[in-house]
């Protein structure tokens, strides 16, 4: 019973009619079909991890600033989601199909004429914990990359915040030695020296121009 059309029936279906497979017997169709199920989730797997790996190199290749690279790493969330969302469900898939080999297993168990479905049975269970260890594998790795994408992402608004820390640094000086200067006091020797204006400006100037400069010589721009 089910409400869509699994590629591996349809591989199944191909492999019958060419007779690569054994169907002698209800219990021999049974474990070909699980044998193509398991086989297309492998491939399934396979891709999820190639898909894994474009972004990890997608993540940690990122170059350039702005609004072009929030938007990389706007595409990048979604993608990492999108990915961790299909490995949840590869290794769900993984987990069902253990758990039904475990009970063919079982069934098959001291019957003589089941010996080799017995040991394809084994053979498939084995597969099933591979792959479902390789799924959970890359989730753990999604997870990180989930992480580093984050942290990234911070680091990136530490720059911006830190960038503007160090304007209002810079501008603060000469903020003040205009709002000084910009007082309206009626005895402000300052107002009648003919040298005022043009050393106001200079000293604007240079309150802004040293600081930058120390900062810049310390490293934090």
């Amino acid at each position: 019973m089910r409400y869509a059309e699994p590629r591996a029936f349809s591989i199944y279906v191909t492999r019958c009619n060419r007779s690569e497979t054994d169907l002698r017997s209800g219990s021999a169709v049974l474990i070909g079909l699980l044998e193509t199920i398991i086989d297309r989730l492998a491939d399934f797997i396979e891709r999820i991890q190639a898909e894994v790996e474009g972004l990890s190199h997608s993540i940690f290749e990122i170059k350039g600033g702005g609004a072009s690279r929030q938007r990389r790493f706007d595409v990048l969330l979604r993608a990492i989601g999108r990915e961790g969302e299909i490995a949840s469900k590869a290794r769900e898939s993984a987990h069902s199909l253990g758990r039904l080999l475990t009970f063919l297993v079982n069934a098959a168990t001291g019957r003589k004429e089941d010996k080799p479905l017995q040991a394809r049975i084994r053979t498939a269970a084995r597969d099933v914990i591979s792959l479902t260890d390789h799924a959970t594998f890359l989730s753990g790795k999604i997870i990180f990359l989930l992480d580093a994408t984050l942290g990234m992402i911070n680091i990136q608004q530490n720059d911006i915040i830190k960038i503007f820390s160090v304007a209002a640094v810079v501008f603060l000086p000469p903020t003040l030695l205009a709002s000084i200067y910009g007082m309206n006091f009626h005895n402000m020797p300052e107002l009648d020296w003919m040298f005022g204006y043009p050393l106001a400006l200079i000293l604007m100037v240079l309150a802004a121009v040293l600081p930058y400069i120390y900062f810049k010589r310390k490293g934090w721009l």
